[in-house]
């Protein structure tokens, strides 16, 4: 018996019977002989974290778009805050922790520049649409290796595509995520708004704090709790009532005061005609874009298509650096 093949023995006497098995997953689009060592769930966790596309989330907004402070949240710290959370409830629901991880390990890698900014700028200018967690997917299953994709399970890419909130996951390590991603970032975009000087702690309505805390661990400690003690046992992740209220009262809360807040967004018009003004070069000029990318219309791809897969894999300072060169004038030189 492999190395493996004992980890999956151990899924089975030990997880919940809601929990999904890695000898049951539904497989990978294009075969491969299994591992001897690692189950299939840790070998997508171990494929997202070395791509490319994991790396470059240190570089992307996640609310505060260039911040002058070495604490603010970047999109690779929110994804890393969202998967510790997650891997607690799931651990605390004998849930399966390597398909929980790699689903929110990967679940925004298909962000733009500039966070939701970028994205709505790209929503706008591109005719075929665009979404962040239809471009994360589209990222694992094309864009990572040269166009061959990273060919992860079926579970994990069902968990990417359906984290947002309108999302209906069919794993129940899919929904531990789906509902981590709003406690993780509700909480630390409060953090990272106190740290701004554009919130504090009690200007957040007594009515929620009373609920679910009044400091962030509290808030966090309480929310987690909460979904343990209401999915244990269960074949669904839940909260109750009154605590997923609050929590959404919250949430919107947090999009009058500090998402649509003039100084958090001070700089988002000009990041959104930045972002359109490129769509409008590279649509012209398909030949300015990396040969990888070439490719993908020469296979068959939408020249629109890739023209954001392009744009969306750019961090906020390389997206700033093309703009640059393509549309500010420089001095003369001889």
């Amino acid at each position: 018996m492999t190395i493996r093949e004992m980890a999956e023995l151990r899924e089975e006497e030990y997880f919940s019977p809601f929990a999904s098995l890695s000898r049951n997953s539904r497989g990978r689009d294009v075969f491969e002989e299994q591992c001897d060592i690692r189950p299939v769930y840790q070998r997508d966790r171990d494929r997202i974290l070395h791509s490319k596309a994991f790396r470059r989330l240190k570089h992307k907004t996640q609310v505060f778009l260039t911040p002058q402070g070495d604490h603010y949240r970047t999109r690779l710290t929110h994804t890393l805050e969202v998967s510790q959370t997650a891997r607690t409830i799931a651990r605390a629901l004998r849930m399966n922790e390597d398909l929980t991880e790699a689903i929110a390990l990967g679940h925004d890698l298909g962000h733009t520049p500039f966070g939701h900014s970028g994205e709505s700028a790209l929503n706008e200018v591109c005719p075929l649409g665009f979404t962040h967690f239809e471009q994360s997917l589209r990222v694992v299953e094309l864009l990572e290796k040269k166009g061959r994709g990273l060919n992860l399970t079926w579970e994990v890419r069902d968990g990417i595509l359906n984290h947002r909130t309108a999302g209906s996951p069919s794993t129940l390590e899919g929904k531990i995520v789906r509902l981590s991603d709003k406690i993780a970032y509700i909480n630390h975009d409060i953090d990272d708004a106190e740290r701004a000087g554009i919130l504090t702690e009690e200007e957040i309505p007594l009515e929620y704090r009373r609920i679910l805390g009044y400091t962030i661990r509290e808030r966090l400690n309480t929310l987690i709790h909460d979904i343990v003690r209401n999915s244990e046992g269960r074949p669904d992740i839940i909260m109750s009532p009154h605590m997923e209220k609050a929590m959404q009262d919250l949430r919107h809360f947090m999009f009058e005061h500090v998402y649509k807040n003039p100084k958090a967004k001070s700089e988002e018009s000009k990041a959104k005609n930045m972002l359109r003004e490129l769509y409008g070069y590279y649509s012209r000029h398909l030949d300015a874009m990396p040969a990888e990318y070439l490719e993908l219309i020469d296979r068959g791809e939408a020249e629109e298509r890739v023209v954001c897969d392009y744009i969306a894999g750019m961090t906020d300072q390389y997206s700033m650096a093309r703009f640059s060169e393509l549309f500010i004038p420089k001095a003369w030189q001889y």
